[in-house]
């Protein structure tokens, strides 16, 4: 099972692109409605640019939210939003317990260079 929500992709020249993949376990199949609900609130934040949820084919109680953001900036100022803490926030925090931002390959590797003080 896949819902699909998307929206218009960036033509920026900026690539560096995040992607967040959140995985929750609940039984309950009404958990869809809270995935949708929160994607909903999600997607509607200036960066997002793509949201998926999915469940796993062998474990029906496992579930995916992915988000594609225009980047990390875009993302964080989206958890900030008061629209998100109430509508998406909840959900979130039910989220496994992992890293859930990657840089999208689409575009040149991140580089970890160190930040200089003068």
């Amino acid at each position: 099972m896949r819902i699909i929500v998307k929206r218009r992709w960036s033509t920026s020249a900026y690539d560096a692109h995040v992607l967040v993949v959140n995985r929750f376990r609940d039984d309950d199949l009404s958990f869809r409605d809270d995935l949708r609900s929160a994607l909903a609130v999600l997607v509607a934040q200036p960066g997002c640019e793509d949201g998926r949820i999915g469940r796993n084919v062998d474990e029906p109680g496992l579930w995916v939210m992915v988000t594609r953001w225009r980047d990390v900036g875009s993302y964080r100022r989206a958890l900030s939003s008061y629209d998100v803490k109430v509508g998406a926030v909840p959900l979130l925090s039910r989220a496994i317990d992992e890293p859930s931002a990657f840089e999208d390959l689409d575009g040149p590797l991140n580089e970890s260079v160190p930040r200089t003080t003068g």
